[in-house]
């Protein structure tokens, strides 16, 4: 079948195209997300649930679990903004496409990891299905790029649920069913779960590669035409957020958030382990820890657009605080405590990311969006894989309490600087209730 290569749209075509055929690629972009992210969401957290303890199993080191662990983040780190350049250039497709298939080559390097016990392969592969992490954060991009701009947080929030299905789905099975159905067809431990997650990419890409047409950032003009090019290098997307208070505060609460999440989940499952806790308990725990991130998205965006995106940070800060406090005083076999506390950190995630996202969004013109969201998303993961590095390290020489204490303190840290962004931004002339607004403002 011959397929029809997409035109850039104009400023003048896109003004008319019709009110209702925007609509209609809204919806079926959405509803294409929706079921690239429930595929690509199992694809991350099968293999990211078993990835400590593959590491532990043939390192027996805390330290290397915790750097093979955070390979995710420090792949999708890396991926974020070459993959948002090549949004910029050719749309949302060629770059979601490009980032599932890479993840599903990291599911196979895993695999190999695991059936010649040679460790290296593992934190490759990780970081290759750490692409796919940062292709399913891109996706919430690609859902506002034609949402109203009262509807954006909201719309984000949406796409975001759809991970509630896949990640807590594969947070149960993964262990149970994965991992078993592996060892049947021959495969060492936890390489079911990664073998599983490498097709479930691929089914994603498919999704993507067949059903995201019209390209949404195509149609609402964030890729250049012949005169104009939207592909900015990081260190202009980097100064443009610099350079603008909001952008600054919304990129400093996505890095908050991931760091937070990440240092202390990537350890969470070993310190469960270490309390003699089954992998029965370390599943619920991750199902749980993956609800709080996902499932009230929706309701959550809702709020951001409704209340603004200010209150929303807030709330993160000291969700923040609360579950980290609550799982590091937990004992490692008392698995309430953990699983509470992780529960709640994944609340904070979730307000954290959504609001920030809407607010970051919300600061720039559409045609320097894709660059500036992949340099955003870009300092996100970086800052996750460094936390995650620094969590096995704390948890070998300090303890598990030590790193959740540190999590504490990023939320604190957090919510002072939303109080002194509002407080600023008031001072500035603006009046009070303009700080929460949802409208965008474009910074200089």
């Amino acid at each position: 079948m011959t397929q029809v290569e997409e035109p850039v749209l104009s400023a003048g075509e896109q003004a008319s195209t019709g009110h209702l055929d925007v609509e209609q690629i809204q919806r079926r972009t959405v509803q294409t997300l929706l079921g690239s992210q429930m595929c690509g969401g199992i694809g991350l957290v099968a293999g990211y649930s078993v990835t400590a303890l593959l590491a532990d199993d043939i390192t027996g080191s805390k330290t290397l679990a915790g750097l093979a662990a955070a390979s995710l983040s420090i792949g999708a780190a890396i991926a974020s903004f070459p993959l948002a350049r090549i949004m910029a250039r050719s749309g949302r497709r060629p770059g979601l496409l490009t980032g599932y298939v890479l993840a599903s080559l990291g599911g196979f390097f895993a695999v190999l990891a695991a059936i010649t016990r040679q460790f290296m392969f593992l934190p490759l592969g990780v970081a290759l299905v750490g692409v796919g992490n940062a292709t399913n954060m891109a996706t919430r991009y690609a859902a506002a790029d034609l949402a109203k701009p009262e509807r954006r947080a909201s719309t984000i929030g949406l796409v975001v649920a759809a991970t509630t299905i896949g990640s807590g789905f594969g947070s149960l099975v993964s262990l149970s069913v994965f991992d078993p159905l592996g060892r049947r067809f021959g495969l060492p431990d936890y390489a079911g779960s990664f073998l599983v997650g490498a097709l479930l990419f691929l089914a994603a890409a498919a999704i993507v590669e067949i059903r995201l047409r019209p390209d949404p950032l195509v149609v609402a003009g964030g890729v250049g035409s012949n005169d104009q090019d939207t592909r900015l290098p990081f260190s202009a997307a980097l100064g443009l957020i610099l350079a603008n208070s909001k952008a600054r505060l919304a990129v400093f609460a996505m890095m908050v958030s991931q760091a937070t999440m990440v240092a202390t989940m990537t350890l969470t499952p070993l310190h469960m382990n270490d309390g003699g806790q089954s992998n029965g308990a370390i599943s619920i725990m991750l199902f749980s820890h993956i609800l709080g991130m996902y499932a009230f998205s929706p309701l959550v965006g809702r709020l951001a657009d409704q209340l603004g995106r200010y209150p929303m940070l807030i709330a993160s800060g000291v969700l923040c605080v609360g579950g980290a406090l609550w799982a590091g005083f937990t004992p490692p076999e008392g698995f309430i405590g953990i699983t509470g506390g992780q529960t709640v950190l994944g609340f904070a995630w979730c307000f954290g990311v959504i609001a920030a996202s809407g607010l970051l969004t919300d600061a720039f013109p559409v045609e320097q969006r894709a660059s500036v969201q992949g340099a955003g998303d870009m300092c996100m993961m970086a800052f996750g894989a460094i936390a995650g590095i620094s969590a096995g390290a704390i948890v070998s020489y300090r303890s598990y309490l030590d790193l959740n204490l540190a999590a504490a303190l990023l939320g604190v840290a957090l919510v002072f600087a939303v109080l002194f962004n509002a407080a600023t931004r008031s001072g500035g002339g603006q009046r009070g209730r303009t700080v929460f607004a949802v409208t965008p403002v474009y910074e200089n």
